[in-house]
Parts: structure tokens; C-alpha cells; sequence
């Protein structure tokens, strides 16, 4: 993968959603990791990790959300909201209480290129931050298996419906992406 003016998007690799512990636990949370990993390494352009963390104001639904979600309902500044793989030096991270990242902050950190996604939970906040990029008119490159749902099943349907958005939205493997990478080089 040629870095193209791309920004790799990294949603929400964090503790709460790979704990088996966790309400919000990520059917497949290690193997997206790893895929990322690969992504990494072969990324030459810039990264944006981000991190969902609860606003402690819970303001109109979100407080019923919570009222659903309660073990969820953590501080700020509770461990569980850290990445599980720390950024690299020279990445940015942006930490919001959204399910989409994708607004001003994440429009000034990518720059006018597209965008590689990829990341948890493909249902929710991939999804949701897919959508507003879109919605913006990005081209957005989603790499699906280097994404993990809440089930396997919503997974796929999440991807299914991404299909469906196509060309806004390409569909790809880290490999096919990689693999990219290695015939333009």
C-alpha cells in the first residue's frame, strides 16, 4: 500500500473492548490487532489512532445508554479506556465520547487524502465514523479484516452494508492492501 496521501484511521483499539470481561468485549478484538500490526508496517503515511471515552455529563440518550450499558459507565481517566497498543511517536491520537470520529478534529488530522479504516467495532464506531467521512465525500478504504464487531454476525453485516456505499467505500483484506504496497514499491 502506497501511502497515496492516505491516513490510516485506527478506531478504538482499546482495553474495554478487547477484556472478555467488558460488556462491550469484541468478538475478534486480537486477530483485528494483528492485522493492524501488519497495516502498520507497511503504512508510510500518517496515523490517527482514536480512543472512545465516556463524557461523565451524559447528555440526552447517552445517559440511558449508560442506564443499559452500566459497567461501562467508568472515569475518564480509568485504565480501560487506554489503547492496548500504544501509539507510535509522530502519530496523532484523538480521543472523543462519539461512536464516529469523524468531524473537524479527525478532518484536520487526515488532511484532504483518503482514508484507511479500520479497527472496533465495525458495527458501531467504524461504522458511524465510515459513514460521516463519506458523508464528506472522502474515499475511505475499510480493511475488514483488520475490524472486529460486538458478534461475528453484526461484523459482516456492517461490512455488507459498507459494501453497499461502494466506490465511497472499497472493501479490502489487509493482504490485498499490503500486497499492494509490495507491487509499487
Amino acid at each position: 500500500m502506497t501511502d497515496s496521501g492516505a491516513t490510516l484511521v485506527v478506531v478504538d483499539m482499546q482495553q474495554i473492548f478487547r477484556s472478555a470481561e467488558s460488556q462491550w468485549a469484541v468478538a475478534g478484538y486480537d486477530e483485528a490487532a494483528a492485522r493492524i500490526e501488519q497495516l502498520l508496517v507497511a503504512h508510510t503515511g500518517p496515523v490517527v489512532w482514536t480512543k472512545f471515552v465516556r463524557d461523565e455529563q451524559e447528555e440526552g440518550a447517552w445517559r440511558a445508554y449508560y442506564d443499559r450499558w452500566s459497567e461501562c459507565r467508568l472515569a475518564p481517566d480509568s485504565p480501560q479506556w487506554d489503547l492496548t497498543r500504544p501509539a507510535r511517536p509522530g502519530d496523532a491520537t484523538l480521543t472523543l465520547p462519539t461512536f464516529s470520529k469523524w468531524g473537524p478534529e479527525l478532518a484536520r488530522l487526515a488532511g484532504d487524502g483518503p482514508l484507511i479504516v479500520c479497527g472496533v467495532a465495525t458495527d458501531c464506531c467504524v461504522l458511524s465514523t465510515v459513514l460521516g467521512a463519506v458523508d464528506a465525500g472522502r474515499a475511505v478504504t475499510l480493511v475488514a479484516d483488520a475490524c472486529a464487531g460486538a458478534t461475528v454476525e453484526a461484523h459482516d453485516q456492517a461490512i455488507a452494508l459498507m459494501a453497499m456505499l461502494s466506490p465511497m467505500v472499497d472493501i479490502v483484506t489487509a493482504d490485498d492492501l499490503t500486497g499492494r504496497y509490495a507491487m509499487s514499491v
